[in-house]
């Protein structure tokens, strides 16, 4: 009896110890299953072919991206800056990386970057989203770390091993991979179930305030007849993404008091000081603070700039100097009607999806 008792808790023993060890790379094999995004109401996305989404990538790309190892002291991921509940973007007006320092510029919000053609960061350093994936990384403000680093402290931890097998059938960790897989999660986030977009699919609708705001956001600017100009915000802000893809000057400030050139330090062109990228108005609500530099705190503040608040200099947008003998002219309820508009544009499925949470 004693002797049927020993066997048996060898065997059981044994079965304790294999299950609690790492898998093993014979047993792990590339998963190559697409990754289904959803996009209705949205056009076919803009995935790049060398880059298809996988299940296995796209769970790769989101465990990286919570992943602090990634950092030169082990305290920040990319998710430290880019927070879900406020559409991936930051609170504070500039965040501050693993040595102390704060950046320069606001964190930008991440989603719906499967419809974006035109460039990465405020002005447009990095051509590709693999390429921005892995800037902050490097950045001494940000994250400080080398690349060669992250690879051998990845290579250290089984699950990462395991997950590159799985996502790009090999264990082989390189920064190549990283950012591929960054990229997938990143293409991965979709914001497109907001009030607004359940309002054009006929699902709701807009209170009277709401309307108002819509109508001011999308009529143009006339100051020879007020009483049917409107706040102009499409002509940078039209489309599905509420973006124009492109690089603008929208009257911050004099050229004496640029400080930062924006496009024009990538691109060495004049022409393009003081110019940024046009950001996305989705979740405009859960962002602030507002502009590349953060300085208004409130969708107020925001309004009140473009009402009143234009600069003259030599880059600013034409559009927004022909409204500067008179400004938008918006009364305090058309400004309130544009903000309850603005509030529509919130997502809350999306603030709120478990397929963008940290994995861990």
């Amino acid at each position: 009896m004693k002797k049927i008792t020993l066997i048996f808790l060898i065997v059981l023993g044994s079965l304790f110890f294999n299950s609690c060890k790492p898998d093993n790379d014979e047993n792990i094999v590339l998963d190559e299953s697409p990754y289904l995004l959803e996009y209705m109401g949205f056009p076919t996305p803009n995935i790049p072919q060398d880059n298809s989404l996988t299940n296995q990538g796209v769970q790769l790309g989101r465990m990286l991206f919570y992943e602090k190892e990634l950092s030169r002291d082990g305290s920040q991921s990319c998710a430290s800056c880019h927070n879900q509940a406020n559409a991936f973007s930051d609170t504070i007006r500039f965040s501050t990386g693993v040595q102390g320092l704060e950046g320069k510029r606001q964190a930008m919000s991440i989603f719906n970057l499967a419809w974006h053609s035109n460039e990465f960061f405020w002005d447009g350093r990095a051509h590709l989203l693999r390429d921005q994936a892995l800037l902050p990384i490097q950045d001494e403000l940000e994250m400080d770390e080398t690349l060669e680093n992250v690879i051998s402290k990845l290579d250290e931890i089984q699950i990462y091993k395991d997950q590159f097998i799985r996502a790009f059938g090999s264990s082989e960790i390189t920064a190549e991979k990283i950012a591929l897989a960054l990229e997938q999660f990143m293409l991965s986030i979709v914001s497109n179930q907001s009030k607004y977009d359940n309002f054009k699919r006929g699902l709701v609708e807009l209170t009277p305030s709401e309307e108002r705001g819509r109508i001011l956001f999308q009529t143009e600017f006339n100051q020879f007849f007020p009483d049917e100009s409107g706040a102009d915000c499409a002509h940078c802000h039209g489309g599905i993404n509420f973006e124009n893809d492109q690089y603008m000057n929208n009257g911050l400030d004099t050229d004496a008091e640029f400080i930062d050139l924006g496009r024009a330090e990538v691109t060495l062109n004049a022409s393009d000081n003081a110019k940024f990228k046009v950001p996305s108005l989705r979740n405009i609500a859960v962002t602030p603070p507002y502009m590349h530099d953060g300085r208004f705190s409130s969708l107020e503040e925001v309004i009140e700039h473009y009402n009143s608040g234009i600069h003259q200099s030599s880059t600013v947008d034409n559009a927004l100097l022909n409204t500067m003998s008179t400004g938008l002219m918006l009364t305090t309820q058309d400004k309130q009607d544009l903000i309850n508009f603005l509030h529509t544009l919130t997502d809350p499925q999306f603030l709120e999806n478990e397929a963008y949470q940290n994995p861990f």
